[in-house]
């Protein structure tokens, strides 16, 4: 046993956790899945942390154990429909406009296949060069281009993403002040 690999594996742990939970939610789409997601590819991790070369090597093996374990749930998984298709449109206020947003993003982004949602996840929203994704990912270069490029294009063409990019209707404006022009004291001189 190496103590000194030991102690890089918590240090990775504790300084990573909360971006590798987010990572997940996002491959999974779901906050309890990610959870457990990150406790699996992490145990995973554990034993072969003695075989990685470097600290940078951890981050990526852990991302590709993410991708690569999150795409053998879903296949396991049974593809039932939901209880309900589609939900009714809740009317909200402005200010909780990004929220809408990103919730309906994620909606769509959980409609594409595992792998080109994993890819759009590394390039956007971990901001990692395609060749790393294609690293993660044990695929070509071209493969991770042509899964960005269809992904993106499936995003578009979906209807609860292409219903968030329609300008929204403005809030209402305030009631004027009671104080008008009128009203005001005149502007002293000198």
């Amino acid at each position: 046993m190496d103590p000194g690999r030991d102690r890089e594996f918590a240090e990775f742990v504790d300084g990573r956790f909360r971006a590798l939970q987010r990572f997940g939610y996002l491959l999974t789409g779901e906050w309890h899945l990610a959870e457990d997601l990150v406790q699996t590819s992490l145990t995973k991790v554990w034993f072969h942390r003695h075989s990685l070369r470097s600290g940078n090597a951890l981050e990526s093996y852990t991302r590709t154990v993410m991708v690569n374990t999150s795409t053998q749930w879903w296949r396991r998984k049974w593809k039932g429909e939901t209880p309900t298709e589609h939900l009714p449109e809740a009317q909200s206020r402005e200010e909780y406009g990004a929220v809408d947003d990103r919730d309906q993003l994620l909606r769509a982004l959980a409609t594409l296949p595992r792998r080109t949602r994993a890819t759009l996840v590394l390039r956007y929203f971990e901001d990692l060069p395609e060749a790393e994704i294609a690293q993660i990912m044990g695929c070509s270069l071209g493969t991770v281009k042509s899964n960005v490029s269809r992904g993106l294009a499936k995003l578009r063409e979906h209807e609860l993403v292409s219903a968030a990019a329609t300008p929204r209707a403005t809030a209402t404006p305030r009631a004027a002040s009671p104080v008008t022009k009128a009203d005001s004291p005149a502007p002293k001189e000198g």
